[in-house]
């Protein structure tokens, strides 16, 4: 079975952009919340910067949406190119 490139790399750009999105607004609330995450975040993610304001959370759900919909494309295309020679 292949997995459909597309919709795991939407899939996956969706869900991670959602956790960082929730993280952050959940931080705009409670400004201890999920700061670490956030730090970590920021240092993968050039440009975004974890200091608490709403065009951050923005930046960084968009970051993370491009993100984890090209490692659901990579990650889809390789357990493709396994399942073809495992099955030759």
């Amino acid at each position: 079975m292949k997995l459909d490139l597309k919709a795991l790399g939407i899939t996956i750009g969706l869900m991670w952009a959602g956790a960082v999105l929730i993280v952050g607004l959940a931080n705009l609330i409670w400004p201890a919340y999920g700061t670490s995450f956030l730090q970590v975040t920021a240092s993968i993610y050039p440009g975004y910067h974890a200091s608490g304001s709403l065009g951050d959370v923005v930046a960084g759900t968009l970051y993370a949406l491009v993100d984890g919909a090209v490692g659901g494309l990579i990650l889809a295309w390789l357990y493709n190119c396994l399942v073809a020679k495992k099955t030759a």
